[in-house]
C-alpha cells in the first residue's frame, strides 16, 4: 500500500440485519458515489472483518468492520483536446453541454480521439479525474454519436453520486426531465401513447440492440406524441418523446418496434430507405444531407446534486434537423 492510499473505516452496527454491502458503503461513505463505491470493491479495495469482499451485492452483518482504501486518482487516460465544446451551463459541481451531431462521448475502439471526454478534460482540469471510472470521467449518461442535445456531466463525486441516482429512477420521482424531438416515418396510432418492450442486445449482431420478451432483456418504456405531421402525405410525424427508462438506443428500437423509424436511422431504419423515393425533391435531399438518425435530446431537468436547485434546459433544433423539417413542410 502506498502513502498515497486513504483508508476508510466504519463498523456496521451490532445486532443489524444483513444489507447488501453498496448500500452499507452509499449510506457510511456520501463524499463517494455509490458507483465509486461498487467500483472499488470489485477492484478488490474493500475489506470486510480483513477479508477483500469483491461483490457489492453480498450482504454484510452487523458489527462487521469494513475497511475502503481509494487509492489515488488516476489521470484519464484520454488527453485533453482543447476543441469547441458547446457549454450550456457550467458551476462547480457539473457542466451541462449541447452535444453536436457526430461527437462521440466517450473513447472506445476507433473513437481514440476527438470525444466529448477529451474536450471535457482540457476544458475543466483536473476536476474530473477519476469521477466515474478512467475512460469516461465525470459522465453520467451519453447521447449516441450521431443523436445532437443536452447532456450533463458531474465534475466531483458528490455531483456524480446525485446526478447518478436521479438518472437511475429515470424521472419516476419527479427530480428528472428528458425529452426528445423525433421525425419518424408515417404517423403513430393512437396519436400519444407508450411502448414498453424489454430490450437487449442482439443475438444475431452484437452493434444492435432488439426487442426481447419479458423476462429476457431490461424493462424499457418510451412515452411518445405526436407533435405535428409535417408533411402534406402524412408520411413523416414530428415526436416529442419521454423516457421512463433509459435503455442504450431505447427510442430507435421502440419507434422501429412500433414500425416508424427514425428517418435518417441507418440502423433500425434500413427497410424504409424506399420511403424517401416518395419525398418531394427538398425533402429528400434534406434527409441525405441529415445523413444520420432525426432524434434529438431538447430538453433536459434534474435537481442539482449539491442544491436541490431546479435546473432546466432547452437546446434549440440543430441546423440540419430544422432544415429537413422545414423541407418537410414545403
Amino acid at each position: 500500500m502506498t502513502d498515497e492510499t486513504t483508508i476508510h473505516s466504519l463498523v456496521v452496527e451490532p445486532g443489524a440485519a444483513p444489507e447488501r454491502l453498496d448500500r452499507v458503503l452509499a449510506r457510511g461513505f456520501e463524499d463517494l458515489s455509490r458507483a465509486r463505491l461498487q467500483a472499488l470493491a470489485r477492484d478488490g479495495f474493500v475489506v470486510c472483518d480483513g477479508v477483500a469482499i469483491r461483490d457489492p451485492s453480498r450482504k454484510v452483518a452487523g458489527g462487521s468492520r469494513i475497511e475502503v482504501r481509494v487509492p489515488a486518482p488516476k489521470p484519464a487516460e484520454p488527453q485533453g483536446e482543447a476543441l469547441p465544446l458547446a457549454v450550456v451551463h457550467e458551476d462547480d459541481d457539473l457542466i451541462v453541454i449541447d452535444k453536436p451531431a457526430g461527437l462521440v462521448v466517450h473513447p472506445a475502439a476507433g473513437h481514440e480521439d476527438g470525444t466529448l471526454v477529451n474536450r471535457l478534460i482540457a476544458h475543466c482540469g483536473a476536476s474530473l479525474s477519476g469521477i466515474g471510472g478512467v475512460r469516461r470521467p465525470g459522465i453520467v449518461h451519453r447521447l449516441d454519436k450521431d443523436t445532437s442535445g443536452l447532456l450533463v456531466v458531474a465534475k466531483n463525486d458528490l455531483a456524480h453520486q446525485g446526478l447518478s441516482a436521479q438518472f437511475a429512477d429515470h424521472g419516476r420521482g419527479g427530480a428528472l426531465e428528458r425529452a426528445y424531438l423525433a421525425l419518424v416515418w408515417g404517423v403513430p396510432e393512437p396519436r400519444a401513447g407508450t411502448v414498453t418492450a424489454a430490450l437487449a442486445r442482439s443475438r444475431h449482431n452484437r452493434e444492435k440492440i432488439a426487442v426481447v420478451r419479458d423476462g429476457e432483456g431490461r424493462h424499457a418504456v418510451t412515452h411518445y406524441r405526436v407533435e405535428g405531421v409535417p408533411d402534406a402525405a402524412g408520411l413523416t410525424a414530428l415526436l416529442r418523446c419521454r423516457l421512463e427508462t433509459g435503455r442504450t438506443h431505447q427510442i430507435r428500437v421502440h419507434l422501429a418496434h412500433r414500425g416508424h423509424p427514425l428517418l435518417g436511422d441507418p440502423v433500425y431504419g434500413g427497410a424504409f430507405k424506399t420511403k424517401a423515393a416518395r419525398l418531394a425533391e427538398a425533402p429528400r435531399a434534406a434527409l441525405g444531407a441529415l445523413g444520420r438518425q432525426a432524434l434529438h435530446a431538447v430538453e433536459l431537468g434534474f435537481l442539482h446534486p449539491r442544491t436541490s436547485e431546479r435546473l432546466r434546459f432547452e437546446s434549440p433544433m440543430p441546423e440540419d434537423f430544422a432544415g429537413l423539417l422545414a423541407a418537410l413542410k414545403g
